[in-house]
């Protein structure tokens, strides 16, 4: 570890916010450092996107072996080893955190292993992960890249035994016989599919009307209907009032939204609580330096800047979407604007989102009601996976694509997808959404065969009434 004072630019955090930065920062010829208090890569390496793919990808492949005579495959006495599933899940993880490790002496990164507090005049107070100690270090420019946790339910407090969150919920001894999942974003549906492939009763409670309730309403409905085939229980439009621990499991109060009906118990051994996150704001010196927090994230403006001098803000930590790429795009646009580059600002219109449950689902720009309450007139276009022969061949649960083109000028306004490779096709749509390519550009751009993609120019062409295969 070096034992130098002063950098350019300091990075408080190393998630893919942090670490994004601190390397882009380095590439344009900024001496950085990066101060993190526990794993390089943050939540998404270490207890997030990765290894809860991994989680899924496990499943997945159990699912396959369970539907193997589909193929003409003949495989008996299907089994797991759940503790060599979370293994191989944390085994991924390590081995990617040491590739973050690599990145930052390929680019001469310091980096200082310990919990940061911020001071005055670009200064940075640090407590040693190792052996303890203190030290100091300034800096022209501070990043701060402290990402989120999960955020508590009222009345729900999660004790890490019966009531647990995501980190919990992926390294747990043994598999649970049942689980309730308080909430259905993407944390909440992505491990309700996991446990569920895993032979877990599962119950999802949602406080809104409908399952991924950020989603176009049509993909919320085919997904309800992909869980309920796959006996995945839901109750929508419910709160959770109260939950009972003992030595046998937890019992869970819920009751129906806004109605006067008596509430209901269910029980299960464990509960896990996916209702959001909340930045980490405290004990890092924020008011000490005048930044501004509210509910619980940092306040920033469209450049990422805090309003303190040289204090800039970027990831989960900051109100924007808590995504890890959108972590990524802060975390360049902050360092190129910090070397004197002149950068787009990040497209928050434009950002992918993936929830990687079977069936997976993506989607990029309004859904359709969003764009109804805008004014917005839109050609709609629909396509089923279902007829096409790549979906046949592969034997994958069919799903929709779903695309709103505008009426005047044929951009795309909002894509929405549900079924086989949909997170990697939706790049395709978050292309037309940042670029010129319009409907007519994307209808007469010749798709593969057979693809999944295919779908896409398919639902393009329904949009203007013409599909060849509907």
């Amino acid at each position: 570890m070096s034992e130098k004072s002063q950098y350019d630019v300091a990075v408080v955090g190393a998630g893919p916010g942090g670490y994004v930065a601190a390397i882009r920062a380095a590439q344009l010829g900024l001496d950085t450092v990066c101060v993190e208090r526990e794993n390089l890569g943050g939540i998404c390496l270490n207890w997030g996107c990765i290894p809860t793919k991994a989680l899924l990808r496990s499943a997945e492949v159990l699912e396959l072996c369970h539907r193997a005579d589909e193929f003409g495959i003949k495989v008996e006495n299907i089994s797991f080893d759940f503790a060599a599933v979370i293994k191989r899940s944390r085994d991924i993880s390590s081995r990617i955190t040491k590739g973050v490790e690599f990145l930052f002496r390929k680019n001469k990164i310091d980096h200082i292993a310990g919990s940061a507090r911020l001071g005055g005049a670009g200064r940075i107070d640090i407590t040693l992960s190792e052996g303890g100690g203190n030290r100091s270090i300034t800096a022209k420019h501070i990043i701060v890249a402290t990402g989120a946790r999960a955020r508590e339910l009222p009345g729900v407090p999660i004790d890490g035994e019966r009531i647990i969150e995501y980190r919990k919920a992926m390294t747990l001894p043994e598999r649970p016989t049942s689980m309730i999942v308080v909430g259905a974003g993407a944390i909440g549906v992505e491990f309700a599919s996991f446990y569920r492939a895993l032979g877990t009763e599962v119950t999802i409670v949602e406080f809104l009307p409908r399952l991924v309730p950020n989603e176009d309403e049509e993909i919320s409905a085919e997904l309800e209907r992909a869980f309920k085939r796959r006996g995945i229980k839901f109750l929508t439009d419910h709160q959770v009032t109260g939950a009972e621990t003992s030595d046998r499991g937890v019992a869970v109060t819920v009751g129906k939204r806004g109605a006067d009906s008596e509430d209901t118990t269910i029980e299960a051994d464990l509960v896990l609580v996916a209702i959001g996150v909340t930045g980490n704001v405290e004990n890092i010196g924020l008011e000490d330096i005048g930044v501004t927090v509210e509910r619980g994230f940092i306040k920033v403006n469209e450049h990422c800047e805090t309003g303190a001098g040289g204090i800039y803000a970027i990831g989960d930590v900051i109100a924007t979407p808590a995504l890890a790429h959108v972590a990524s795009a802060e975390g360049v646009y902050v360092a190129e604007r910090i070397a004197g580059k002149n950068p787009p600002l990040v497209p928050y219109d434009a950002i992918p989102a993936c929830t990687y449950c079977h069936p997976e689902i993506a989607s990029v720009g309004l859904t359709e009601a969003q764009a109804r309450e805008k004014g917005i007139s839109v050609n709609v276009g629909k396509y089923p996976f279902r007829p096409m022969g790549k979906t046949m061949a592969a034997g994958e649960y069919p799903g929709m694509v779903k695309l709103l083109w505008a009426s005047d000028n044929g951009a795309l306004v909002g894509a929405h997808m549900i079924g086989p490779a949909v997170t990697d096709l939706i790049a395709e749509m978050t292309l037309a959404k940042t670029t010129e390519v319009n409907a007519e550009s994307l209808i007469y751009t010749i798709h593969a065969h057979p693809t999944f993609a295919e779908a896409i120019k398919e639902a393009s062409e329904d949009a203007y009434g013409h599909a060849i295969h509907l």
